[in-house]
């Protein structure tokens, strides 16, 4: 197989992954009100997809390098698309979330155990390149789901949403299990029992590799806790169906597309350092946009696209420093990553519910913007070492 096909490949994967795991914030207001609860007890269904995706990264990661990677992914997009069929036959908020926990645990290995095989198939001077046309795959993927979820929302209902992604989940598969086979993906030694945890410890074992971490936790917890919200603000701020919502939040993914793929080209200009902080540092931008003239339309649709851009700026250089953080476990190493950033979005949108319930969008923003204005200081007062 060509070796230029493998990121289109793997990136449709990571389109219907990305296209479902964001569909929720534009649809939020509208499931909500069929199932009869307010949009800070429906955002459960948020946290109970983003916790399972985050925590079964690290079970993924060692799955993959023992039986292979490819097996691993094709395996996941089988039952992904189970249970993403089961989500438009859910009844109330209860069965919803269950069948949402469901679809981020298989959702869970996509991503990483991708972005893990590309590590392997291409040499460090063409991975960035190619981790930048899987991401920006993907996060198509992401942009699309915000007109496409809105449209069907709008027209038919939020369980028409669920249905259709199962439908072009179906056709990943069937990719996958037939044309996919010809990847490259070589299965790993068996590990003695005691020995389990050692691609965790090796991984883990250096400081470098923590603070890396450390910041994507904390990059997933605001990022994500004020994404999660921004389908129910424009609900209250504009009273706008789900449709325009939809219409709105598609730019949020453009941009990201863009981000993704630019960041590649500007790390050798900036460095990787550089680039994570202007990433994050148009975030900040963004989040002092929806605090402060959030009920400006065309400043708000700015601030989407700053933060769809800025966020993936910044993100695809960590992915990329991660895969080079072990040749011999980089499954797992890359597992950490998201595990990291939708562990951290997990707890920020639960966090973020209490806040919306309690006070206001207005006061998240505000929040969640000064902790990544705190975020990209850390970034910019760090040794460049951490990030070569």
């Amino acid at each position: 197989m060509d070796v230029k096909k493998i990121p289109l490949i793997l990136g449709l994967a990571g389109f219907v992954v990305m296209a479902d795991n964001w569909v929720v914030s534009p649809i939020l207001p509208s499931i909500a009100g069929d199932i009869g609860v307010d949009v800070a007890r429906a955002a459960l269904i948020i946290t109970a997809y983003m916790i399972p995706f985050g925590l079964f990264q690290l079970i993924f990661g060692y799955l993959a390098d023992r039986f292979g990677k490819r097996q691993v992914v094709s395996f996941s997009m089988v039952i992904f698309t189970v249970a993403t069929a089961l989500c438009s036959l859910a009844t109330g908020l209860t069965d919803l979330s269950i069948y949402r926990f469901l679809t981020g645990t298989f959702a869970a290995s996509i991503m990483p155990i991708s972005m893990a095989l590309i590590g392997d198939l291409f040499p460090m001077q063409e991975r960035h390149a190619a981790i930048g046309t899987f991401m920006g795959i993907a996060m198509l993927g992401q942009g699309a789901s915000m007109l496409l979820g809105g449209s069907i929302a709008y027209f038919f209902n939020w369980r028409g949403v669920f249905a259709v992604y199962a439908f072009i989940a179906i056709i990943v598969t069937a990719l996958l299990l037939t044309t996919g086979k010809k990847i490259p993906s070589e299965k790993g030694r068996a590990i003695k029992k005691e020995e389990l945890l050692k691609p965790y410890s090796d991984v883990l074992s250096k400081p470098r590799h923590l603070i890396i971490y450390l910041m994507v936790i904390f990059e997933g917890f605001f990022l994500a806790g004020i994404f999660s919200f921004l389908g129910a603000f424009i609900k209250v701020t504009y009273g706008f169906n789900n449709f325009l919502i939809g219409v709105v939040m598609t730019l949020f993914g453009i941009m990201a597309v863009a981000g993704s793929r630019l960041s590649g080209k500007a790390v050798p200009k900036f460095g990787r350092k550089k680039t994570i902080a202007i990433g994050l540092a148009l975030t900040v931008i963004s989040a002092l946009f929806f605090s402060v003239l959030g009920n400006i339309l065309g400043v708000f649709i700015i601030g989407i696209g700053l933060f769809g851009f800025g966020q993936m700026f910044a993100h695809s250089t960590f992915l990329t420093i991660a895969t080079g953080f072990s040749e011999k476990w980089r499954g797992v190493a890359m597992s950490f990553m998201p595990f990291c950033m939708m562990g951290g979005g997990g707890l920020g949108t639960a966090f973020g519910s209490t806040i919306v319930g309690n006070q206001s969008y207005t006061l998240l923003f505000i929040l969640y913007g000064i902790g990544l204005t705190l975020l990209t200081l850390a970034v910019m007062i760090s040794k460049n070492d951490l990030f070569a």
